[in-house]
């Protein structure tokens, strides 16, 4: 089996159940009919299935099997196992066939398989539940694997989208290739003229500061500002700054003194 059990019944060998196998033979191919030969025409059938059904919506697995005499009390947790049968057919009460059903969520293990033998038979890897009529019960459990839960799906925001860098890129060039065109249209905003172009004080009306302003504009007494003013000539002022350097050249032709 593939898949947990999720039931475990009895069933008359002429009432077929949807979903519900019936074990109609033990593993050395004798017929498992139960019940047939005591005054009962069709016997019964252990059954089992594995699929979740309306009985069933809570995905319910088979978790542990277990035979009770009939004074034995039904254990906590455990219930009879289901009885699909005809009128005329009745389930033995010397011995009752329990089952404990749990979430799948909540347990590791589960039964997968059920299977009868004679009473003789060992059957490996199987748990042996016990003897049930003329027939021995087993059962096996394996881990129920169960599939990992996916990542959920991140999702961006618009926000997110704004900051992508691929996205800012295509914009900004979007942008200049915009502004290069309006600039081809409407001429270049620069004076092509000046190789400095335009200069931070361009637009700015030049006058002299009113210090200044008031001796400028006296008419003759304008021309009164230079007259202390002294022009030198070439040779004025060579003479002025003339420095011969013969401090310097006296330190320099000194020798240094002796160490004896």
């Amino acid at each position: 089996m593939t898949a947990p059990l999720t039931g475990l019944g009895w069933t008359s060998s002429n009432v077929p159940v949807a979903g519900w196998i019936p074990i109609t033979t033990t593993v050395e191919g004798v017929p498992a009919n139960f019940g047939k030969g005591f005054a009962q025409k069709y016997g019964y059938y252990l059954c089992y299935t594995a699929s979740l059904d309306a009985l069933n919506p809570a995905g319910d697995v088979l978790y542990d099997v277990v035979i009770l005499s009939e004074k034995s009390p039904l254990p906590s947790g455990y219930m009879y196992a289901k009885e699909f049968l005809d009128l005329k057919t009745s389930v033995s009460k010397k011995k009752r066939l329990c089952v404990k059903l749990i979430p799948m969520g909540v347990t590791e293990t589960a039964v997968y398989d059920i299977i009868l033998s004679s009473k003789s038979k060992v059957i490996p890897n199987y748990i042996r539940i016990g003897e049930i009529s003329n027939f021995a019960l087993w059962c096996k459990k394996e881990h129920i694997s169960k599939p990992k839960p996916l990542p959920k799906p991140r999702s961006f925001s618009l926000e997110m989208n704004h900051l992508s860098l691929e996205t800012a890129n295509v914009d900004s060039q979007s942008i200049g290739s915009k502004r290069q065109t309006a600039i081809k249209k409407n001429e270049s905003i620069y004076d092509t003229s000046n190789a400095y172009g335009i200069s931070a004080i361009d637009g700015v009306p030049f006058t002299l500061h009113p210090k200044f302003e008031n001796n400028v504009t006296r008419g003759n007494t304008a021309l009164s500002i230079f007259k202390n003013f002294h022009i030198k000539s070439l040779a004025d002022i060579e003479k002025e700054y003339d420095y011969s350097f013969v401090a310097e050249r006296t330190a320099a032709a000194r020798l240094p003194p002796t160490i004896s």
